[in-house]
């Protein structure tokens, strides 16, 4: 992908999304947005001298709407609004967050439907390019009127006022670091600083992101169940593709067809392949249903990007100027649509950590690891092998279950009752971001279980895509008596993050779904 996305030319995506937000890619405006933007101008400068109030234009602001605003006092009420409104509070919001929104409010304004002045948006884009990064805080949006304070913070910062983390994540004043970037603060006009800050840009930033994580994790849990399905000693004929299309459910087939590559030519899994040798009729669900579950997951977060990708084709603002001319009213701005799926991907990381927590334990238990140590412990009772380990993906899988309670239901009234009704995607997105990071450490913390336990099975050899995997698993070592667990794990969360843990499989076994 280019180092510079162009916007104004379509809908962003997912991938651009991220490019720019993680990865540091730099924006650039289209010709054609340019022009549009100087045209629904145009209108909003002629409703300026109108004597009947337009919203956001000659009015106040929300509950304030009925509050006509005349000519001299216009410039001071969007100064106003923009420091009012700029009231989050608490932790700073991560970088890869704050640019993810920057990037979807300049794309709503690169529309022209927001009325929004070129040079305004000229200065945001420059602000972005030049790596400043306002401080937003973790508290202050509902989710509806848009995330209106985390994009305040972003517009105070275009004002030249507030603090901003500068390209190099110093802190610094956001005067001196548009100084330092050549860029002069903005004067907001008419219906600007509306413009700003009325969108669902962040909690669709950080569905954006974290679409990008759970499908990689998607990935990385179909080889940890594959891991584990050969350590415990179970049997891939259960994901043969003509018992999958039993079930005709896409996700489920693609994460079989994964297990079935990552299985092949294992010889811990021919050594009871023979149904005489065998006493063993089905395994537990943990390993024999583990396609259905990430395949649901899959289809889940298949449903959440297409939802992402209709947002992402979105003008989200109130009052917009339409395409025909006309200044309207609307409630484009409620999250209710971003917050559903936000709920829906937490349920689902809960879940995919689930299974994999349980298929843990099994290598643990003696009475169900089929041969293998108590604990995978070297010595059992003077060693305890990955007895905590368990503990710490248990504390974790617990944290996700109460992560997977729904923001979306939950609504308090603002604005003198005015917001009536507002979505918490907000909130909804803040806490999935927590629930793929604690995804993210248990199935980090299944591989090496599975790792240690496939290891123990010697001198029968694992499947090559599983000795791929163990092979580049950094820091793993051989069984033998207790070492200091933590950095291990922490190599294993990194091993998975950086996506080395699937492109060591993929080594062998050619593209994952």
């Amino acid at each position: 992908m280019s180092n510079t996305i162009t916007v104004g030319t379509g809908p962003l995506t997912v991938d651009e999304v991220v490019a720019v937000a993680r990865h540091g890619a730099t924006v650039a405006l289209s010709p054609e947005s340019i022009a549009e933007v100087a045209r629904s101008r145009a209108i909003i400068e002629k409703l300026a001298d109108d004597p009947i109030p337009h919203y956001g234009v000659s009015t106040g602001f929300g509950a304030l709407a009925t509050k006509h605003i005349p000519v001299e006092q216009r410039a001071q009420l969007q100064r106003s609004l923009v420091r009012s409104h700029a009231a989050g509070s608490g932790r700073e919001v991560e970088r890869e967050v704050v640019r993810a929104l920057m990037l979807l409010r300049i794309s709503t304004l690169a529309t022209g439907r927001t009325g929004i002045r070129p040079e305004t948006l000229e200065t945001y884009v420059g602000m972005l390019n030049a790596g400043i990064t306002p401080v937003v805080r973790e508290f202050g949006s509902l989710g509806c009127s848009g995330d209106l304070a985390p994009l305040s913070h972003c517009a105070l910062a275009l004002m030249g006022e507030g603090e901003v983390r500068d390209a190099d994540g110093q802190l610094r004043s956001a005067a001196d670091a548009l100084a330092a970037a050549g860029l002069t603060p903005v004067e907001l006009r008419e219906k600007e600083g509306l413009a700003l800050i009325n969108g669902t840009d962040g909690m669709l930033g950080m569905l954006c992101l974290a679409i990008a994580d759970l499908q990689q994790l998607v990935t990385v849990a179909d080889l940890t169940a594959s891991m584990s399905v050969e350590g415990l000693l179970g049997t891939d004929d259960v994901f043969a593709a003509d018992l999958q299309q039993l079930r005709p459910q896409r996700g489920q087939a693609l994460s079989a067809e994964n297990l079935r590559k990552l299985l092949q030519d294992s010889e811990i899994r021919e050594s009871h392949r023979d149904p005489s040798a065998c006493t063993r009729v089905q395994d537990a669900y943990s390993l024999r249903c583990s396609p259905q579950v990430a395949g649901g997951a899959r289809d889940t977060i298949a449903h959440a990007t297409s939802v992402a990708g209709a947002e992402l084709a979105a003008a989200v603002d109130n009052p917009v100027v339409t395409p025909d001319g006309r200044v309207e009213s609307n409630g484009n701005f409620h999250g209710a649509p971003v917050a559903y799926v936000l709920d829906f991907l937490a349920i689902v990381a809960a879940d995919l950590a689930s299974i994999a927590e349980r298929r843990t334990d099994r290598f643990l238990d003696v009475s169900r690891s089929n041969g293998l140590p108590p604990f995978l412990a070297d010595d059992p009772g003077v060693d305890s092998g990955h007895m905590i380990a368990q503990y710490t993906q248990a504390a974790i899988v617990s944290e996700l279950k109460r992560l997977a309670s729904p923001a979306s239901v939950d609504s308090i009234p603002s604005s003198a009752m005015q917001e009536d009704h507002v979505s918490m995607g907000w909130s909804a997105a803040r806490k999935l971001r927590r629930s793929v990071d604690g995804l993210r450490r248990v199935l980090a913390i299944e591989l090496l279980t599975a790792a240690r336990g496939i290891q123990l099975r010697a001198p029968l050899r694992p499947g090559p895509a599983s000795a791929a995997v163990i092979a580049a698993l950094p820091s793993i070592g051989m069984p033998g008596p207790d070492r200091h667990l933590s950095p291990e794990i922490e190599s294993a969360v990194d091993f998975v993050a950086s996506g080395a843990a699937v492109a060591a499989a993929q080594s062998v076994t050619g593209p994952l779904h």
